[in-house]
């Protein structure tokens, strides 16, 4: 695995974490407890931070990366994921705020200044365009994305679910490559 400084930045990798030997971690990056990078996922910091929560699955070929402080986006945009967030096959996020207990799924994009509050499911192959908020508690589909309809109270017992049995998985990788 690829995890590198940056400009005086190292990142924070809690030990429980398992981080897959192709994936890549540069720069100003916090991946926190029980969380898991599958295989290709790159997660750059170079000119903003990067913040992983507790119990956070990212998926085979995500790209994570953020945007400047600069005269046309002030302040830049971070990208902030909280904790129980599955993050789906080959999703971008870009310089975007993501509450707890959220399923991004595949071959999703969310830019810059997107916030999505906690317990929301983003469906596969969405688009999320700049400074969109989703709000709490449901489905958001389609390119542009759209609010679909509201969470059942099975899906959203779903996020600790899936976050628990991605724990479970990335303890078994660990050791198979002896971590």
């Amino acid at each position: 695995m690829a995890i590198r400084d940056f400009e005086h930045h190292t990142p924070v990798i809690d030990e429980s974490v398992f981080i897959d030997p192709s994936a890549v971690v540069i720069g100003d990056v916090i991946v926190g407890h029980d969380s898991s990078v599958w295989p290709l996922a790159v997660i750059r910091a170079d000119i903003h931070k990067i913040r992983i929560g507790n119990r956070c699955s990212i998926q085979d070929g995500t790209v994570i990366h953020v945007t400047h402080d600069g005269p046309f986006n002030p302040g830049g945009f971070p990208t902030l994921i909280g904790n129980e967030v599955t993050v789906g096959h080959k999703v971008m996020l870009h310089g975007c705020i993501i509450g707890d207990r959220v399923l991004v799924g595949m071959g999703a994009i969310l830019m810059d200044g997107v916030t999505v509050e906690s317990d929301v499911v983003i469906g596969g192959g969405s688009l999320v365009p700049p400074g969109k908020t989703l709000v709490s508690g449901y489905l958001y589909m389609g390119s542009p994305v759209k609010q679909v309809r509201k969470l059942t109270e099975k899906e959203l017992e779903y996020f600790s679910y899936t976050a628990g049995k991605y724990v479970e998985l990335k303890n078994r990788h660990r050791k198979a490559l002896e971590i």
